[in-house]
């Protein structure tokens, strides 16, 4: 049993590139140190800073603002420069700016700088994104993605824990620890990864005759993209709303609702890369984003049709892990197979846009409906939505490109 577990583990990670381990080593020590947004609000907040709620409310939404913005500009610029240059600059840049914002007392200036920050930070997602699509193959692209969300997993746990514990001495060293971190993971991406060194890093673009693919006028990758963010605005309340109802509804302490979170990041770490080499190839990718959103549905709606407070709680988080992992995954590989080379930036930045709008959108409207209705009925809407959502990746499935109107018109 032990040898035949371990034989599967070796399978599952075995057949990726060098430079995808590279890329994801990269990502692990960049998220590492990712511990200044789960602060803000309390460091803004703080009487050494004096801000009130909606003022760092305020800020947080200019966050997601630049996020939205930097999405579609690192997306462009991809395509313009290539992926290793804009992630050189956005790291650097953003090493640089969460400094400048932690020097900043002004309110006005730190408006300015967190959008900034966010506008630098999401442009490094599109390209990072176009670089594992490079740097994989068609048979291991999930895989090479999965691999790249178990190091941003594995990262925000340990940056979370060391976040709280030198916000416990000095909030000002979260912003060098999350400047410097950034700084080290440009180094490492010019040490490894620089054309001059990684000859698998040079991205010549393909001379084709016919008309580029433009992800603006792609109906079918459109469709999807707003299915995305009906999924994403109830996947955030996981990680927003839901902390609240475990507190105050469920009477759970802080500690438990955080081993709950570390349960979620444990399990993505350890049982995701073997679930997708499982999976990949067997099916189309929709088929299992169909399923996994429906599951991440029925986790919020065990919420309202079980009994109980600890159990129930670990049950709708495990089920919510499942779901995500059975997902999130082949969703990449979906828009990744509708690239070239020449284009795959513009689509990036597009997916990247889906999920910033998401997060954005799904904590404000997760409280609204919270706050003026009940936390029963949050989970009855965000449960239907996913119901949705996966009911839209199904409809894709039976679809192909001929059944939209051509998308270079």
């Amino acid at each position: 049993m032990l040898t035949s577990t371990l034989s599967l583990y070796k399978n599952a990670f075995s057949g990726l590139s060098k430079s995808t381990w590279l890329l994801s080593l990269v990502i692990l020590i960049n998220r590492s140190g990712t511990m200044v947004i789960p602060f803000m609000t309390i460091y803004l907040t703080q009487p050494a800073m004096g801000y009130s709620i909606e003022q760092a409310g305020f800020v947080m939404g200019l966050f997601g603002l630049g996020a939205v913005c930097g999405g579609l500009m690192g997306g462009r610029l991809t395509d313009k420069f290539g992926f290793y240059y804009v992630q050189l600059i956005t790291l650097t840049g953003g090493g640089i700016m969460f400094m400048i914002l932690g020097q900043m007392t002004s309110y006005t200036f730190i408006c300015i700088f967190t959008f900034l920050l966010s506008l630098v930070n999401e442009a490094f997602r599109p390209a990072n994104s176009t670089a594992v699509a490079h740097f994989s193959k068609e048979e291991n692209r999930t895989r090479s993605f999965s691999l790249n969300r178990m190091a941003i997993n594995l990262g925000w746990a340990f940056g979370g824990a060391l976040g709280g514990l030198l916000a416990s001495i000095d909030y000002h060293l979260l912003f060098w620890v999350d400047g410097c971190t950034n700084i080290i993971a440009a180094v490492l991406l010019r040490y490894f990864l620089s054309p001059e060194k990684n000859t698998a890093t040079h991205q010549p673009k393909k001379a084709t005759s016919a008309p580029l693919q433009s992800a603006y006028k792609d109906k079918g990758y459109l469709a999807f993209l707003i299915c995305t963010i009906l999924f994403g605005i109830c996947f955030f309340q996981l990680f927003t709303t839901m902390p609240v109802y475990f507190k105050n509804e469920l009477r759970l302490p802080e500690y438990g609702i955080g081993l709950l979170m570390t349960m979620s990041g444990v399990l993505i770490a350890t049982v995701e890369m073997i679930l997708v080499f499982s999976l990949e190839g067997k099916r189309s990718g929709l088929h299992y984003v169909s399923r996994g959103v429906f599951v991440v549905g029925i986790s919020f709606l065990l919420l309202n049709l079980l009994p109980g407070a600890g159990l129930i709680a670990v049950l709708c988080m495990l089920v919510a892990t499942f779901g995500e992992i059975s997902s999130m995954p082949f969703m990449n590989s979906f828009w990744v197979g509708r690239t070239s080379a020449n284009n795959r930036g513009q689509y990036a930045g597009l997916y990247t846009m889906a999920w910033s709008s998401a997060q954005v959108l799904g904590p404000s409207l997760g409280a609204q409906v919270a706050g003026h209705y009940s936390f029963r009925a949050l989970w009855w809407v965000t449960g239907c939505t996913c119901f949705v959502a996966a009911l839209g990746f199904k409809w894709l499935l039976g679809k192909t490109p001929q059944d939209f109107t051509s998308i270079n018109k």
